[in-house]
């Protein structure tokens, strides 16, 4: 217990020695964590991730072989189209496997920006994806087609229990995370899709009504518009080094000002490293710099509380302050 003490006396001595070492009473506190305390989660999301791929893969090689079979068109560009969101579940997984890559002189926060890159090209892709649905919609309307309406909706059928099912897999944790939201989000635009087409088919088959198939793709491209903006502006504001939308910057300030010791909060930065881990700077202006250790562990905790894991805060005096706004 003695031998504890005196450490912790010694540390305390260095520290100080550190403090007024720096010229104007000025004190760099830096505390980073960069552990992945998601580990469990990351690992279940990986293993849905790939059961996805797995069921998605099977059913766009079975969709594709019966259109080739049945020579429906519709069964093979919707294939294509479930292709693209395949590539899109493998994107969301490598970006999970490139936030775990260890930091380097490089890029010294490792790979973690890659989740929001990716995040914003999922976004972008089911924008592309619902040009696709509209495109392909108004074509069929000034050029309806019959249809095999049976077998279509067999098909879709199939899609929808094999898309239903993956969108489950992420529901839980799609708003904890945009890559996972985005991979909901793919899914659940291809539950939509395959159900109208069960639907369209069933119309069809009894009414012999073709319209009803284009007019159900351009009600679900209008879902998917709506279910998918939150992701492409959220995506887009952390590509920019916005702040997160859970975060609310007044409130952090508050917070942190209202801290016994703290003067003044300001030069109050806040940005998203990667799509689960967020980091702030901030100058502190306190009346006595040698509280500052106890004073960072108490805002360090706090500011974790609040989703900011990686902060980095310089503690000034007011004797500091003033001279460095008067230079």
């Amino acid at each position: 217990m003695e031998r504890n003490q005196h450490e912790k006396t010694m540390t305390m001595n260095h520290d100080n020695e550190l403090v007024h070492s720096h010229s104007h009473s000025h004190s760099h506190s830096h505390s980073h964590d960069h552990g992945h305390t998601h580990t469990p989660a990351i690992t279940a999301l990986s293993r849905a991730f790939i059961i996805g791929i797995a069921l998605n893969v099977a059913y766009v090689l079975a969709e594709g072989i019966a259109g080739l079979w049945f020579h429906s068109l519709g069964l093979l560009s919707d294939a294509g189209h479930n292709l693209t969101d395949v590539a899109s579940l493998v994107l969301a997984l490598v970006a999970f496997k490139l936030a775990g890559v260890a930091a380097n002189r490089r890029y010294t926060y490792g790979y973690k920006k890659s989740t929001i890159l990716i995040s914003l090209l999922n976004a972008l892709a089911l924008g592309v994806v619902v040009v696709f649905i509209i495109i392909e919609s108004v074509q069929k309307i000034i050029h309806p087609q019959p249809v095999q309406g049976q077998v279509i909706s067999i098909v879709a059928a199939i899609g929808v229990v094999i898309n239903g099912f993956t969108a489950y897999l992420f529901m839980k944790d799609q708003k904890k995370d945009l890559n996972v939201k985005g991979a909901y989000l793919h899914m659940l635009a291809d539950t939509l899709v395959s159900v109208g087409v069960v639907v369209s088919g069933i119309v069809i088959y009894f009414t012999d009504w073709y319209v009803i198939d284009p007019v159900i793709g351009l009600v679900v491209a209008i879902v998917i518009v709506f279910a998918s903006w939150e992701l492409l502006r959220d995506s887009l504001r952390l590509a920019l080094d916005g702040v997160p939308t859970q975060i609310d910057v007044e409130k952090v300030q508050k917070l942190m000002e209202q801290h016994d010791g703290v003067k003044e909060i300001h030069h109050l930065h806040i940005w998203a490293i990667s799509t689960t881990q967020n980091a702030l700077t901030a100058h502190i202006l306190v009346d006595d710099i040698a509280g500052m250790e106890h004073t960072k562990e108490q805002l360090k905790a706090k500011l974790s509380e609040m989703g900011i894991t990686h902060a980095t805060l310089e503690f000034e005096t007011s004797e500091s302050h003033c001279c460095g706004e008067c230079k």
